[in-house]
């Protein structure tokens, strides 16, 4: 897979002479709306074996085969030239692809309402061959132990199909929000913990679970050792029927860190319980902050950073956005509105319909525009593209991570899964 940046006067059909593939090859992978009005600084992945490289000022034979790990004498092979010849600035060079590294990837579904739109089921099945879990968001404890399921309609069916196993998500939400008070009784209550573990079992042996994923948010701080053996106690319990566990974790860059989001999550301790965990590191930039990247490369590496003093990398997955926001300014917290969640596709749709140029933030690794709209309001727009979602898997393969886990389904970004594919093999459970 080739990544482009298109410039200004550029069109799809000399991007596509540039690259040796065809119009329609670049409109079906990038899912292209209006194919023949590119925006200005719009990331487009190009569907081909490999990729090209063009040469740079300062570049040898040797330095490119050094940046692509191979000898510059398989390099000048691969591409019929000498290997002492001198490269003219632009000169085209073909890159044979790499080999694939094993990732475990999960995405999360969360269906509302009394049943599962057809939305989100396109979703899935469009999705669910690149993944090894498909996370149902969520199950719902009561006060009680209970488990409320959220609808599946035809959930297992997909995930059967694409060999893609379920994991069972149990949250402490309650109406619509996470209660401090549902996961302090959770935790503390041998009871209700006792009822909700025969529930979770039953559940999950019944519906053809693979794993019970536990996200459990905004608990007291002082609860942080009642969760921990909390978890304990469900490890166990699962185990005995053969069933892994998995949770979430707010995203920490130390042990100490303040806040009523991250105090009663232990790394550590999960590292040591869990199978794996998901880093919800996104939400940097949200609905009523500043705008900024949703997941920020750098802020990103900062919490897996800590995470690897507290776990072994084979038990990280990544967390990963899978929209991006569009605020109005001022944005909520200075008194205007909430920011709207779209999706990478759609966000590119603003920037044509406004004649916005999307710019790249190097150090967040994300892209951004500005815009006025017909009111005179002004507009920020950061989102995810096939640049910023290659910074994460760049992140992944340099720590030897687990995988990715996306939030959530729904929100339609067809590079992210293109690239996936091409650069990682799928690991199944089967």
């Amino acid at each position: 897979m080739q990544i482009h940046v298109v410039s200004p006067g550029e069109s799809l059909y000399g991007i596509t002479n540039t690259y040796n593939t065809t119009t329609q090859a670049l409109i079906d992978a990038n899912e292209l709306d209006a194919p023949n009005n590119l925006v200005v600084g719009q990331a487009l992945v190009i569907p081909i074996v490999g990729q090209f490289y063009f040469v740079q000022p300062g570049d040898s034979l040797f330095s490119i085969a050094q940046q692509f790990v191979m000898s510059y004498q398989e390099l000048a092979q691969i591409n019929g030239i000498s290997p002492g010849n001198v490269l003219p600035v632009g000169f085209r060079l073909y890159i044979p692809p790499g080999p694939k590294s094993p990732i475990t990837s999960n995405a999360y579904i969360e269906p509302m309402g009394d049943s599962v739109s057809d939305t989100l089921e396109n979703a899935a099945m469009k999705t669910t061959p690149y993944l090894t879990y498909l996370a149902i968001f969520s199950y719902r404890v009561g006060r009680d132990g209970s488990l409320t399921p959220p609808p599946l309609n035809g959930l297992s069916e997909i995930a059967e199909q694409n060999n893609t196993a379920k994991m069972l998500v149990v949250t402490n939400l309650e109406e619509g929000q996470f209660s401090q008070e549902l996961g302090h009784i959770i935790v503390t209550v041998q009871s209700v913990q006792n009822t909700l573990l025969d529930n979770i079992v039953n559940t999950a042996t019944s519906g053809g679970y693979s794993d019970v994923h536990f996200d459990f948010e905004f608990l007291p701080p002082e609860d942080r050792e009642a969760y921990n053996a909390f978890l304990r106690k469900a490890k166990e319990r699962l185990s005995q029927e053969d069933l892994l566990m998995s949770t979430a974790l707010a995203p920490k860059t130390s042990a100490t860190q303040t806040g009523q989001w991250y105090e009663a999550h232990d790394y550590a301790v999960h590292g040591e319980i869990a199978d794996f965990v998901v880093l919800m590191t996104y939400e940097w930039g949200y609905t009523y902050g500043p705008p900024m990247a949703v997941s920020p490369i750098d802020q990103v590496r900062e919490v897996v950073m800590y995470a690897l003093t507290e776990m072994p990398a084979t038990k990280i997955l990544l967390g990963q956005n899978l929209y991006g926001y569009n605020w109005t300014l001022p944005y909520q917290a200075n008194g205007g509105e909430p920011a709207q969640a779209v999706s990478p596709q759609r966000a590119i749709a603003i920037a044509r319909e406004n004649n916005a140029e999307i710019r790249y933030d190097e150090k967040a690794q994300a892209p951004y525009f500005t815009y006025t709209d017909n009111t005179g309001s002004q507009h920020e727009v950061w989102f995810e593209d096939a640049r910023s979602i290659q910074a994460k898997f760049n992140l992944i393969k340099e720590l030897g991570l687990l995988g990715i886990s996306y939030w959530k389904l729904g929100l339609a970004f067809p590079q992210n899964w293109l690239l996936l594919q091409d650069q990682f093999t799928i690991q199944k459970l089967d």
